[in-house]
């Protein structure tokens, strides 16, 4: 891993697919190990149901309200402060409860990959 200072004013937010927007905050060379992404979904949305093949993920929610589903866990409401851990390969969405948008952080091991997101939904892609 790189000693380095990212600056969140140099990468820009995207919409995908999945139903969210993404801010890549740190997924490249300088760091082996994890990236991190920040993800905000909109009041009244839910995610594509998806998986990421041989890569853990863990949001880490910083605002709003939503609700997780894992595989065949009992879905969950999450509020800020909470961290959902996701093994590989297990599918997975989340969404938005509240009025507000949904923000967490996306921390992947090892980096996520696009060629990594295996969507479980007809016609969606990244």
């Amino acid at each position: 891993m790189l000693a380095e200072i990212k600056q969140a004013g140099t990468v820009q937010e995207y919409e995908t697919p999945e139903r969210c927007h993404i801010t890549e905050v740190a997924n490249d060379s300088g760091d082996e190990l994890v990236s991190i992404a920040r993800a905000r979904v909109e009041a009244g949305v839910t995610t594509a149901w998806h998986h990421l093949d041989g890569i853990t993920e863990r949001y880490i929610i910083v605002s709003g309200c939503g609700r997780v589903e894992i595989d065949n866990l009992d879905p969950c409401n999450v509020l800020p402060g909470d961290v959902v851990r996701i093994p590989a390969g297990r599918p997975q969405r989340i969404t938005n409860t509240g009025q507000d948008d949904l923000v967490f952080f996306a921390v992947c091991a090892p980096p996520f990959r696009e060629d990594c997101y295996i969507s479980l939904e007809r016609d969606a892609r990244l």
